[in-house]
């Protein structure tokens, strides 16, 4: 690297773009490089994912144990379920149509705050194996989410599975099992849950990873459509990692499985569609 010298009273170098110095449009929106100019939006470009398949399955946990990873004013219901789901997504429209899969944790809360009350999901982490996402996702709407190797879904004898790892050590294993159609009370009861709506906490530390920026809760809106749906028995096994075998998530991945499954409920495998992006109900901070 070739370092210059100059007078210490000579004034730095612009940054300069097509001759004219960079600097912020507050009216644009940006992320990390800015210097490049705000992000691109094309017409072709919405929150369509056209094609997802789904693997969804939860669990009643210690609500003790689980409060604990769960940040004030959210509250963990009285029956405490954590859903695990893996998302095969395809057709993406603001990835103009590649895809990516994801493994997504949750518990079930309300949100008590001073000016919302929300009831929904709390997302405890969310992995995916795609760095666009997973960077829009973390910066502008608050989800927790990391980086896995996530194998596209598999059905061998009727089983449905998948699993997700990272520096070649697995994290967890999810499949669906013994599928059948789901029965009309079973509908009613998912299409009443109004369970749409998923919470995270939107945290940057500081510059050096000390103190904080922003530390806020915030709540992300979806539309799921349902083509077909079938209803099974499911499984999530976690693995118990060392510091050597996964140094940035083992305690993340650790604490999942120490929660105890006091009761496993019905897996469902559906088909369909979502939308990420409802443009009268834009993700947003909660208070």
């Amino acid at each position: 690297m070739q370092v210059r010298s100059r007078p210490d009273d000579a004034p730095l170098d612009p940054i300069v773009q097509d001759g004219v110095m960079f600097s912020f449009n507050p009216n644009r929106s940006y992320m990390m490089p800015a210097h490049f100019g705000p992000r691109q939006f094309d017409p072709r470009a919405s929150g369509w994912y056209h094609d997802v398949t789904a693997i969804t399955t939860s669990y009643v946990t210690d609500r003790d144990q689980l409060s604990q990873y769960v940040p004030a004013p959210f509250v963990v219901t009285d029956e405490a379920v954590v859903t695990v789901v893996y998302a095969n997504n395809r057709r993406v429209d603001w990835l103009a149509g590649h895809g990516y899969n994801l493994i997504g944790v949750s518990a079930s809360v309300r949100f008590n705050g001073d000016a919302d009350v929300i009831d929904g999901q709390f997302t405890l982490v969310m992995w995916e194996n795609l760095t666009d996402p997973i960077l829009t996702g973390r910066e502008l709407q608050g989800v927790p989410k990391l980086y896995a190797d996530i194998e596209d879904h598999s059905v061998i004898g009727g089983v449905w599975q998948t699993s997700a790892s990272h520096f070649g050590h697995k994290i967890v294993d999810l499949s669906a099992r013994n599928l059948r159609e789901p029965t009309a009370d079973e509908i009613a009861a998912a299409a009443d849950s109004g369970e749409n709506t998923s919470m995270g906490w939107r945290y940057l530390p500081g510059v050096s990873g000390f103190g904080e920026t922003t530390s806020q809760p915030t709540a992300f809106p979806s539309q799921n459509v349902i083509t077909e749906a079938w209803v099974g028995d499911g499984a999530v096994e976690w693995q118990v990692l060392s510091w050597e075998q996964n140094p940035t998530q083992f305690h993340i991945v650790n604490a999942l499985a120490g929660l105890p499954v006091l009761e496993q409920r019905p897996a469902i495998v559906s088909k369909g569609s979502t939308n990420l992006i409802l443009l009268d109900d834009l993700p947003r901070a909660i208070s």
